[in-house]
């Protein structure tokens, strides 16, 4: 499966605290593309206490003046709001991380946030695509912008193992010498019990093994090759002429 990155956009942050955070869950899953738009701050550095081995992306995160400047090239940009706004589905973050991660394989997505305080903006709701919420008690229904990041970056990585195709199984064992040489043993006593060669043929037994040899059998089929051939030969009985 091929994915394209997904974007975190964050407008306007006012707190390099939850910046560092953000990156340190961005981190914990997998997440590497991110802008701030027109940052409350002048230096990103108070960011790296909570960027727990995540300071990379403190290094590498873009800046922008607007939301349209830092979601031109994406196919799909979702803003985080609880609002509805009529021809806009407001999906949840599960629904939301689902899609994303179908998207993704098809060109890149953003995920936007808006301020800690206000959230996004009528303009930046209309510049969304999509919205999406995460479902809180009526009581206290917003969360720390940290805490929202964190939330869709974790339902964004489970959607992605889910699309993922299951690793190949591991290859069974091949079949060791010895037991290679136990199937030629019982291909020769079957072919001598059945009367196709002498007792002395075994170089005939080689050079009608060797096939089977060259076909890297596994350790479970060489058992059973040699089972067969067994059975079949104590069905024949002693060779001919054997006492």
């Amino acid at each position: 499966m091929t994915t394209t990155p997904v974007r975190l956009v964050l407008l306007r942050p006012r707190n390099p605290d939850n910046v560092g955070a953000v990156a340190r869950a961005m981190k914990n899953f997998g997440l590497t593309d991110w802008v701030l738009v027109s940052p409350g701050f002048d230096s990103i550095e108070p960011a790296r206490r909570l960027a727990v081995h995540a300071g990379d992306l403190i290094d590498s995160v873009r800046r922008a003046d607007t939301l349209t400047e830092a979601v031109q090239d994406c196919v799909w940009v979702v803003g985080t709001s609880s609002r509805r706004v009529r021809g806009k589905r407001r999906l949840s973050a599960r629904e939301a991380a689902k899609e994303i991660a179908e998207r993704s394989m098809e060109g890149t997505v953003a995920l936007v946030f808006g301020d800690e305080r206000s959230g996004l903006t009528n303009e930046d709701v209309d510049r969304c695509h999509d919205l999406s919420a995460i479902a809180a008690e009526d009581a206290q229904p917003s969360l720390n912008l940290a805490q929202a990041a964190m939330l869709y970056c974790y339902e964004l990585h489970q959607a992605r193992r889910a699309l993922a195709p299951p690793p190949p199984a591991p290859d069974a064992p091949l079949a060791t010498d010895a037991e290679l040489h136990g199937v030629e043993d019982a291909l020769g006593r079957l072919l001598q019990a059945g009367g196709f060669l002498r007792a002395d043929a075994a170089r005939a037994v080689r050079e009608l093994f060797a096939p089977l040899r060259r076909s890297r059998l596994r350790r479970k089929e060489a058992a059973m090759w040699r089972a067969a051939l067994e059975s079949v030969a104590k069905r024949l009985g002693p060779p001919p002429g054997a006492r």
